[in-house]
């Protein structure tokens, strides 16, 4: 039947126009099926079985009921919606490179169902506003109707740039991903505070207090900033300039005990980002008076000595440790090739991921018989709803995967699958899962038994 199933679609890719003509092409090149492979034999199709048969993945052959991953992109692999003998080709117009990023939205696991809103954005479709030495770009409810609780945006300062004096009407949260960078800003008190940080270093302004960011050394720097509020937009931001541009010189001169003529070449909007001269030591830049203040806004978050998993290492950062961060906590977790972050979920905060390297699959599950899997890379956003179960699974075998869990908490809080069942009476387990079978429960509440937390699980 094989056979006969194969010579009808070539037939049919011969016969037709040109769109079936580059699907005979994909059959070959894409699928990568070798002269002499069994999918081109008779009588060799395999029955669905614990593994995967050995018919490439995303061929109508392949057969594997259990939803291995395969990670597209490191294999180089075209995608196409074959799953255990159905689906077809694609014929019409196609993202190629889009589908290769996102293996388990072209073909889904058999364990997907209903309906669930978009959890996934890329800061590569964010726009990128272009400023003088700089750029910024965002995610929020706008671009991802799902990310209701925090707001992200992404900002490159060049060596000297400022991100000039302001603040905001939400809380600000950073993780400097690249490069150094100067912070400065003001207490309550009027208590002054300047650190200089590099990448894996955190900083956190509550809300309405003003501050600066400028780009240190060769490169400048490159960040993540957070901001407690989805709705946030980085254009609604309190700046100095702009303020001064929309305050009558009179006034301005009657502020400061200053001619008003003092004020006629100020700037006449905001400068936003924009290039400055190059800063000194921390020491030679203290204004006269400088008064420093008694709360710390940084924290060096790759300092902290790390939780050793099975499979990778986790820093957790919340108000514990870091006590000025009371709205956003998060943990850095780095996933081993072929780890897992294991099955969890989080009561008191939707997660907020940010991907910082790798590739990775997780699949969502949200209650009433609803889940839905997607894929991730580095510079893409994912969101998960507070208590809805998922996991985190690293694609690659070969290579790291790296992110970031935030949450708009002052605590960080999760509750592992495998803990909860290993710390229920055996009995109800297997009456949950094993009432037919008294030997496989056996085993279960044997591998389960005194379960402890595993953040990153190693699978192989």
């Amino acid at each position: 039947m094989q056979l006969i199933w194969w010579n009808l679609l070539l037939l049919h890719a011969w016969a037709a126009p040109a769109p079936d003509a580059r699907f005979q092409h994909d059959l070959q090149q894409l699928l990568r099926i070798p002269a002499g492979h069994p999918f081109n034999q008779p009588d060799l199709q395999q029955p669905i079985s614990q593994e995967p048969t050995s018919h490439p993945p995303f061929s109508p052959g392949h057969r594997d009921p259990y939803d291995h991953k395969v990670d597209s992109v490191g294999d180089d692999r075209q995608p196409l919606p074959f799953r255990n003998g159905d689906g077809t080709t694609v014929m019409g117009p196609r993202n190629r490179d889009r589908e290769r990023q996102n293996p388990d939205l072209v073909r889904p696991p058999s364990t997907d169902h209903g309906s669930m809103p978009n959890m996934r954005w890329s800061f590569a479709d964010s726009h990128i506003r272009i400023e003088e030495g700089g750029w910024t770009r965002q995610t929020t409810i706008r671009e991802l109707p799902t990310s209701r609780e925090l707001a992200g945006v992404n900002m490159r300062l060049d060596q000297g740039v400022i991100r000039e004096l302001h603040w905001h009407t939400e809380a600000e949260w950073a993780y400097v991903l690249a490069g150094k960078v100067r912070v400065t800003a003001l207490d309550t008190e009027g208590g002054s505070f300047m650190d200089d940080l590099e990448a894996g270093d955190l900083w956190y302004f509550p809300a309405g207090h003003p501050h600066s960011l400028q780009g240190l050394g060769e490169n400048g720097t490159e960040f993540l900033l957070i901001f407690d509020n989805g709705h946030f937009s980085e254009e609604s931001t309190f700046i100095l300039t702009d303020w001064m541009a929309h305050t009558p010189k009179a006034v301005l001169a009657e502020n400061f005990r200053i001619a008003a003529s003092k004020f006629d070449k100020i700037p006449t909007s905001e400068k936003y980002i924009f290039q400055g001269t190059n800063p000194g030591s921390i020491e030679d830049e203290k204004p006269r008076g400088f008064k420093k203040s008694k709360i710390n806004f940084t924290h060096h978050m790759h300092s902290q000595k790390p939780l050793e998993t099975s499979g990778g290492l986790v820093r957790i950062t919340d108000s514990t440790i870091f006590p000025i961060s009371k709205t956003v906590s998060a943990a850095h977790l780095e996933i081993a090739p072929g780890a897992l972050r294991e099955m969890h979920w989080h009561p008191n905060a939707d997660e907020w991921t940010y991907f910082k390297k790798g590739r990775a699959r997780v699949t969502i599950f949200a209650a009433e018989g609803n889940a839905r899997t997607f894929n991730y890379m580095a510079g893409d956003v994912g969101i998960v709803p507070r208590n809805h179960g998922h996991y985190v699974e690293n694609l690659s075998d070969e290579e790291p995967l790296e992110i970031l869990e935030i949450f708009r908490s002052d605590a960080f809080q999760d509750f592992s699958l495998a803990q909860w069942l290993g710390r229920t009476p055996p009995r109800m387990i297997a009456d949950h899962l094993y009432a037919s079978d008294p030997e496989l429960a056996r085993e279960f509440l044997k591998k389960i038994e005194g379960a402890e937390k595993d953040p990153i699980k190693d699978t192989i």
